[in-house]
């Protein structure tokens, strides 16, 4: 019996969600006395999973997984989930894991449970805390499955490093991948941070009155090292790329901070965005809806607020 984690990938490069995937691993292996067991796909650098307290990591190499398909990439984690016996698989709680999370729970006849933000409340019986609700309340989840799934929300549990010393193995699937989908191209997001990772995000809506005025979030971006967001006005209107839009429609958030300028709040976006720890608002209108939602609010004019502010933390990280 293994505890077994799924370390997400781009373009080679583990996620940030990764390594909390396989912190929240190692500490569920050690309460439950059981072996931690990572898998990647075609990562390039597979060892850089030691940081994190594995006790084996497979590095599954195949060309029909270079693209993403929920699909195939629930074929290849079932086929070793069984050959290691796997009680319980650790996911992130990204797009794509959410995709090929429930597949894979069929594969397996195991339990699943999304947005989870704790450790293990019970181990036996599985008693897990989860978000619900839009992320405006939290339940209590128990999962009976002799295999259970848990998918662990970003910024939630953290990033612990422990260091191991793992068996890496390269393995192959032995699954036919019946290619029905085919990815014919891929747009990515150009920014430096990527939203779904970032610890920080800085989003702007309607009340920055045209994309001229964009460079303001991107200069408090910049300065924050934070990745840029946007209202779906914004985007609709072509503002910005879709690639920004968060909110119940858009991408969802769950920052260690979240800064919203010229957005009013509507309940689609707060619903996008409430897994966020922090939450600040600047807009010149008192009566918005995110004032209500935001943990700080300020009532001004972002034009005068918004350069002041970059001025005030260049000065401060300087010191």
């Amino acid at each position: 019996m293994a505890i077994l984690v799924y370390a997400e990938s781009q373009n080679g490069k583990f996620k940030k969600s990764s390594f909390e995937a396989v912190s929240y691993g190692r500490a569920l292996a050690d309460e439950s006395n059981q072996n931690l067991v990572a898998i990647s796909i075609n990562s390039e650098e597979p060892n850089v999973l030691a940081n994190y307290g594995p006790n084996k990591v497979l590095s599954i190499k195949d060309s029909s997984l270079i693209n993403f398909t929920a699909q195939n990439f629930a074929n290849a984690i079932s086929e070793f989930a069984k050959k290691e016996e796997a009680s319980i698989l650790v996911l992130s709680s990204t797009a794509d894991s959410k995709y090929f999370a429930p597949l894979l729970a069929v594969q397996l006849d195991a339990g699943l449970a999304s947005n989870v933000v704790s450790s293990p409340i019970s181990i036996s019986p599985l008693v897990v805390k989860r978000s619900c609700y839009t992320n405006k309340a939290f339940n209590n989840t128990t999962l009976k499955g002799s295999t259970n799934i848990i998918c662990v929300l970003s910024n939630s549990f953290g990033v612990h490093e422990k260091q191991s010393q793992p068996e890496i193995i390269e393995v192959k699937t032995l699954v036919n991948n019946d290619n029905k989908i085919k990815v014919e191209s891929v747009d990515k997001a150009t920014g430096t941070v990527s939203i779904a990772d970032a610890d920080i995000v800085v989003s702007g809506g309607r009340g920055l009155k045209g994309p001229e005025n964009w460079h303001l979030i991107e200069d408090l971006a910049s300065t924050l090292g934070a990745a840029t967001a946007c209202s779906k006005p914004v985007s609709d209107m072509g503002w910005r790329p879709h690639s920004e839009h968060v909110g119940q429609t858009g991408k969802p958030v769950a920052s260690n901070l979240y800064i919203a300028i010229g957005i009013s709040g509507a309940i689609q976006h707060l619903a996008g965005i409430n897994a966020s720890k922090v939450k600040v608002v600047i807009n010149n209108d008192p009566e918005a809806p995110f004032f209500k939602a935001a943990d700080y609010g300020i009532v001004a004019d972002a034009f005068d607020v918004v350069p002041k502010l970059i001025e005030k933390l260049k000065a401060f990280k300087s010191q």
